[in-house]
């Protein structure tokens, strides 16, 4: 792959045009190009000289990803996309209309090496990182697909954000630029499956950010089964890393806990989970997981689901139940790229 422009913050992008003996405030002007207007082409930078636009065309190719396929629930209006990339590989991403705006949500790998049990994206294990251009163009693709403009990102899609993470890192200083998107961190939640060490280091980079941790269990052992990375990272230690993470930050954590059928949706299991978090400042969002084709894995019970977030009230847990989004588009991430796969 050659050299990536839309992946640079302008502090490097002036760096580069400097050694490549270009004036400086063409890079302000580049970087404006690509990241506020978002134009994927060097001939749409029309303030720049004709020559110059060639020159720079031909030192630096610029990687957007295209939509191939995209999806629109009858239900509530959610819109799937499935991206394709330079090199053929395809991600997805998923736009969630709310009363405050709209919320995106962007994968950051293609496929994901965590193998979580239940998830549709870590049965093909990971491909690659994505760079920071990859995840920007699916914010830029999406909104002008819709004619929209974005006002939360969540880096919940394909992929573990952590083990992404200076691109991540990188892609989230250029999304906020002023002269950029000028998303405000603190409308962008990183969501993890317990990168210990990473969430550390997300608290001294990134304090702004918000952090969800993918939960879905009270205890080791049943976390254990369905979770790999617990093998690595204790609940202990897991929790530990978000008290550390809170302190510095002074921003809580938010669990996310998705129920499936007679797994982790007993009354039992409410109980130990309200005892686990008792006294962290954190919320706990309980999700009626979408189907998502893995074999064992069935949605809770509304029963259940209710049952489940009144035992959490009881016991002075903050929790909600997330508003299930593009049940009959299959929303839940991995789904779509491997239909897709069987059908080309």
């Amino acid at each position: 792959m050659n050299f990536d422009l839309k992946s640079m913050t302008l502090t490097q992008l002036e760096r580069k045009f400097k050694d490549d003996g270009f004036p400086n405030y063409r890079a302000s002007q580049v970087f404006e190009w690509l990241h506020k207007h978002t134009v994927e082409s060097f001939e749409q930078m029309t303030n720049l000289p004709l020559k110059l636009r060639e020159e720079l065309k031909a030192k630096y190719p610029l990687y957007n990803c295209k939509i191939v396929k995209q999806q629109t629930s009858a239900l509530d209006d959610t819109i799937k996309f499935l991206f394709s990339l330079w090199d053929k590989a395809t991600v997805e991403t998923v736009l969630m209309k709310y009363k405050h705006g709209y919320t995106l949500c962007i994968s950051t790998q293609v496929g994901c090496s965590r193998s979580c049990a239940f998830c549709a994206t870590g049965i093909s294990g990971l491909s690659r990182n994505l760079l920071p251009s990859e995840m920007l163009s699916q914010v830029y693709v999406a909104q002008k697909a819709k004619g929209i403009k974005v006002s939360n990102i969540v880096l919940m899609g394909m992929g573990e954000p952590l083990d992404n993470f200076s691109n991540v890192i990188k892609f989230i200083d250029i999304l906020n630029s002023e002269r950029a998107q000028n998303i405000g961190k603190r409308n962008i939640t990183l969501s993890t499956c317990g990168i210990v060490p990473k969430i550390l280091e997300l608290a001294d980079v990134q304090p702004q950010v918000n952090l969800s941790v993918s939960l879905h269990a009270p205890n080791d052992e049943l976390r254990g089964k369905i979770m790999p990375v617990n093998a690595l990272y204790s609940l202990k230690d897991l929790l530990d890393a978000c008290i550390k993470h809170a302190n510095l930050t002074g921003r809580r954590t938010t669990f996310e806990y998705a129920l499936f059928d007679n797994l982790n949706d007993k009354p039992e299991h409410a109980r130990e989970l309200a005892f686990l978090l008792k006294g962290l400042n954190c919320h706990v969002n309980l999700i009626p997981a979408n189907p998502v084709g893995v074999k064992g894995y069935k949605t809770s019970k509304r029963e259940s689901v209710n049952n489940f977030y009144d035992e959490l009230l009881l016991e002075g847990i903050n929790v909600t139940i997330r508003r299930t989004l593009g049940q009959d588009i299959e929303a839940s991430c991995g789904q779509l790229k491997r239909r897709y796969m069987y059908e080309i």
